[in-house]
């Protein structure tokens, strides 16, 4: 009996798609067919078992969950401890969003009108939520970790203008110690101290506005 009688058989389970890559030879049609068959097969099965899971169903808007906790939410401008503005106005975030949802207008600050520790500020500051799709670009390119996001979601309103958020309605509020700027710098201090995170506290010789 000659030793090439039988040609080795392949298991049920594979086809003969694994005999086919251990003899290095290309898959005939029917094999390849049989090979899409399983792969939509395994893809249907995963879809199938997904609807005896149970659903996370909540009754919005009465019951919120809480959100992941880098949830890409609103955006919101920073501020120091003391109060000032941590935007330069360098407009990096504005040539980072792929979507052009962000128009920046840099100032000069003055000894007698500070709003920034450095030479500018963000005078003007818009985002045009009609476009942004929260990818968080423009926070990664800001210097000073002036623009971060929050985990606010619900921005739908009543007009388009209405999703154009200005400088104000972006602000982060006043906490405990923080005099509203323009107000001069930490005496002592400069913008380097402010970008080192050296300034905690406003100083009383700012005035006597700081909000509670």
């Amino acid at each position: 009996m000659s030793e090439n009688f039988l040609e080795p058989v392949p298991a049920s389970k594979d086809l003969g798609l694994a005999a086919a890559q251990a003899a290095n030879r290309p898959l005939t049609e029917k094999e390849q067919q049989a090979g899409s068959f399983f792969a939509q097969l395994k893809g249907f099965w995963v879809t199938f078992i997904t609807m005896f899971k149970k659903v996370n169903t909540v009754q919005y808007p009465e019951v919120k969950e809480p959100t992941a906790e880098r949830f890409h939410g609103r955006h919101q401008l920073n501020r120091y401890d003391d109060g000032l503005e941590k935007c330069i106005g360098c407009e990096l975030c504005a040539w980072a969003c792929p979507a052009d949802a962000i128009m920046v207008e840099g100032g000069d600050n003055t000894e007698t009108e500070r709003f920034s520790p450095g030479e500018r500020y963000g005078k003007i500051y818009q985002i045009n939520y009609l476009r942004c799709v929260f990818c968080g670009l423009c926070i990664e390119a800001c210097p000073t970790r002036a623009l971060t996001m929050t985990n606010e979601y619900e921005l739908a309103d009543e007009s388009r203008a209405k999703l154009i958020f200005e400088k104000e309605d972006l602000l982060a509020p006043l906490r405990q110690g923080m005099v509203p700027a323009p107000h001069a710098m930490y005496p002592g201090m400069d913008h380097k101290d402010y970008y080192q995170g050296n300034v905690t506290s406003s100083h009383p010789s700012q005035g006597e506005g700081a909000q509670a």
